[in-house]
């Protein structure tokens, strides 16, 4: 039909991370239900990625719904620059008691590349504030933290910031911690700490570098020789808060702990846009001043949006309720079984799994980001009525929490089909 809704996005619309010469066409999406999306055609996928990984409860979740319509009728937005409302008190008075720390205050944003700016210019202000020069970020090889400009800084060089590089600040890459490394890792602290003003890192998963897992008691004895050089940790849990590793967040496996924490996509259960950056009082203290320069000036237009933090306070009374609690528990179980049918295929190399997170990658071109594996693989799964859009030559499993056993089975059918396509030598293209 020309004037169908493809036909009418493909002349006015510019796509996030898409290539439009020769790309898929978008499929109009028209409704979504549980871990569903249906098009205008009344086909059906399954939302294997949770939408970039953002949809924790399934679509169009009534509770969330509902606490948003009701919020709409009352106050749907307000400058927050003189100006409080209860569902961004509400939403700080509950979400601090259950982050990974000792954290005494929120800072609003609209998502999680702008919860990360926010956080660098925190733990760099923080030293300046006190007159100290500590100006080196360190920083993770492989990892990725955002698309706007400070995010982009502190990660990895890469096709997604190669366009931009020479205006890039430069942090101090270290390498995720190994048996082999940590002992270089913990002598370069003891070496250089002082110099530093923050740590940001992704703990225990970083996700666009290609889903890579590091070790939980190795990441603890770095970020005990960084407490001990006082240098400011930035936990990025933009992907792994709100239960994506197992726990309801990465840090709940660390026994040392985060100063400064990054969330956004499960925040409001994948429904709205809304970031934060919650802070020590040890931080907030550091801006308490007379002199109005040592104010963080930092803001948008958006911030502390009611509409969204009544969303993401839906959200938080689905997350206490035991089937959130049951629906990870059974993701985890299922990853573990299909972890060993991944193993049976040579074409598979290094199949992991952390809490709802199963990812491997296939033996086929160059481990990148731009590997031609990916839009294949898309096209068959969306022609198997499945939503996968692997990291290149790297594939993952993340579905919401409330996706059925018969879903599962489904994407796990699929994924053996791509490797007996590949290990016949007559693969997918």
């Amino acid at each position: 039909m020309a004037n169908s809704l493809t036909d009418r996005d493909r002349a006015v619309i510019w796509h996030p991370y898409t290539q439009h010469k020769g790309f898929i066409p978008p499929i109009p999406v028209i409704k979504g239900k549980d871990s569903l999306l249906f098009d205008d055609r009344g086909n059906s996928y399954i939302d294997a990625i949770s939408s970039w990984w953002v949809n924790i409860h399934g679509h169009s979740h009534p509770h969330i719904a509902q606490k948003v319509y009701e919020q709409a009728l009352r106050l749907e937005h307000v400058i927050f620059t003189g100006f409080t409302h209860e569902p961004a008190v509400a939403l700080a008075e509950r979400l601090l008691p259950l982050l990974p720390g000792e954290f005494h205050r929120v800072f609003y944003s609209d998502n999680g590349s702008t919860a990360v700016e926010v956080a660098i210019k925190m733990a760099i202000q923080y030293w300046t504030n006190q007159g100290i020069n500590r100006n080196k970020v360190l920083a993770f090889r492989h990892s990725y933290h955002g698309d706007t400009f400070g995010a982009m800084s502190v990660s990895e060089r890469s096709v997604f910031t190669d366009a931009f590089r020479e205006f890039l600040f430069e942090p101090v890459f270290i390498d995720t911690p190994t048996p082999e490394n940590i002992a270089g890792l913990l002598s370069f602290l003891r070496t250089h700490g002082s110099e530093c003003a923050g740590f940001i890192y992704e703990p225990l998963l970083q996700g666009a570098g290609g889903m890579r897992m590091y070790d939980a008691a190795l990441m603890d004895k770095l970020l005990a020789a960084a407490a001990k050089e006082n240098i400011l940790c930035i936990a990025d849990e933009v992907l792994t808060g709100f239960g994506r590793t197992g726990k309801l967040f990465a840090g709940e496996y660390l026994q040392h702990k985060a100063d400064i924490i990054c969330l956004s996509k499960g925040l409001t259960g994948g429904s709205m846009a809304l970031g934060v950056t919650a802070t020590t009082e040890r931080i907030f203290a550091a801006f308490l001043s007379d002199d109005k320069r040592k104010t963080l000036f930092h803001g948008h237009s958006f911030t502390a949006n009611p509409l969204a933090c009544s969303a993401a306070l839906a959200s938080l009374d689905l997350v206490q309720q035991p089937a959130f609690r049951e629906g990870i528990a059974r993701i985890v179980r299922r990853h573990e079984s299909f972890l060993e049918t991944l193993r049976d295929y040579p074409v598979v190399r290094n199949a992991r799994m952390l809490g709802t997170v199963l990812a491997f990658e296939i033996s086929a071109g160059r481990d990148e980001y731009v590997n031609t594996i990916s839009p294949a693989i898309t096209r068959e799964a969306l022609a198997a009525g499945i939503y996968l859009r692997p990291l290149g030559n790297t594939v993952y499993f993340l579905p919401p929490y409330c996706v059925t056993e018969k879903e599962m089975d489904q994407v796990y059918t699929f994924l053996v089909h791509c490797l007996v396509s590949f290990f016949s030598e007559q693969p997918i293209t």
